[in-house]
């Protein structure tokens, strides 16, 4: 697209540009440090910061986490900005018995199983250990903020591994991205993904929930739900699970069965989440009167709205006079409707 802006919407561009950029610049150097030393900040660093410096220990925590990242916020106004903008409003301390009281944390207990390839196992989170917790916080200016948490002590979460590397946990990301589609669900669902029910246990304890149909392929992680986790569900009757392929099923069977409410979780993440998304808001035109949630959705967005702010201002396609077109093809409303029509992701 062809940007063909007056004076005062070439600034605004040139402003959301600067966003986008820092977007970027924020989330490489979380994702280097999470995936690389998550455990590199101790209760002794922090301790020492908070008695030495007279800070709360958030505060201190926050500061030893942006010199780790790599800002120098002292002596660099550009990484001052990016503390003020990202840091102190999406870094924070978590308590242990916030999460831990979950209900299905409460109720649920795990036993020492395998089945196949498949294991339930515990893991934990050390004492300042920064994890992500939560969708990004996308604010008016085009920021979009991560959401790091960190306990000030263990917090140890169940856990199911596929060939010994987690597929899904219990755990504050876990739980706080599935509170709205839980909240969403009603009357008739379905569910795409099994994992550890944690979604199933949830939606079934609602009275507005007459029913949860779960589609698993994987017939070792139907095996593990049905002999060690469903019978410990209160409202196990409400819970069906089905063998089968979320994509054949979503296409042969939801047109016709027409449930009230439909939720994907079939990705780890939005590396390998984005082209099955996109497949899924495909096959969601197939349904009436079917409300749809997808997990981690405004993170598959974001990815979206790269891929658009890419075709600016590339000289190809329509002019885009005015700076409202921008904004209006950047928000999320738009996005979702562009999904079902952006060709196939390899």
């Amino acid at each position: 697209m062809k940007l063909c802006l007056n004076a005062q919407d070439k600034c605004k561009w040139e402003g959301l540009r600067q966003t986008m950029a820092d977007n970027d610049r924020v989330l490489e150097l979380y994702a280097a440090y999470l995936n690389r030393m998550p455990r590199f900040l101790t209760a002794r660093m922090v301790r020492d910061l908070v008695r030495n410096c007279d800070l709360t220990r958030e505060q201190a925590f926050r500061i030893l986490f942006g010199a780790a990242i790599g800002l120098d916020i002292a002596g660099n106004p550009g990484d001052r900005l990016l503390d003020r903008h990202y840091l102190q409003p999406g870094v924070r301390e978590l308590s242990v018995p916030d999460w831990s009281n979950d209900l299905y944390l409460q109720t649920i207990r795990f036993p020492d199983a395998r089945a196949g390839h498949w294991q339930f196992t515990t893991e934990e989170y050390l004492p300042f250990e920064a994890f992500v917790c939560g969708n990004p916080i996308r604010e008016a200016d085009g920021r979009e903020i991560p959401q790091i948490g960190y306990f000030p002590e263990k917090f140890r979460f169940p856990a199911v591994w596929e060939n010994g590397i987690e597929w899904m946990a219990v755990k504050p990301n876990e739980i706080t991205t599935m509170k709205e589609p839980i909240a969403e669900a009603q009357g008739r669902v379905v569910a795409f993904g099994l994992g550890l029910g944690y979604f199933a246990f949830h939606a079934a304890r609602k009275p507005n929930v007459s029913s949860v149909t779960v589609v698993e392929r994987d017939p070792a992680v139907i095996a593990l739900f049905e002999e060690f986790l469903l019978p410990q569900f209160p409202d196990r009757d409400k819970v069906t699970v089905i063998e089968g392929d979320a994509f054949a099923y979503a296409q042969n069977s939801l047109p016709g069965a027409n449930p009230d409410f439909v939720f994907t979780d079939l990705w780890h993440d939005q590396s390998d989440g984005l082209p099955l998304y996109l497949q899924m808001r495909k096959i969601e035109r197939l349904t009436h009167d079917t409300k749809f949630a997808y997990w981690i959705e405004p993170i598959l967005l974001s990815s979206i709205r790269r891929m658009v702010f890419d075709r600016f201002d590339t000289g190809e396609g329509r002019e885009i006079t005015r700076f409202a077109e921008i904004e209006a093809m950047l928000s999320d409303s738009f996005l979702k409707e562009l999904a079902p029509d952006i060709k196939p992701i390899r």
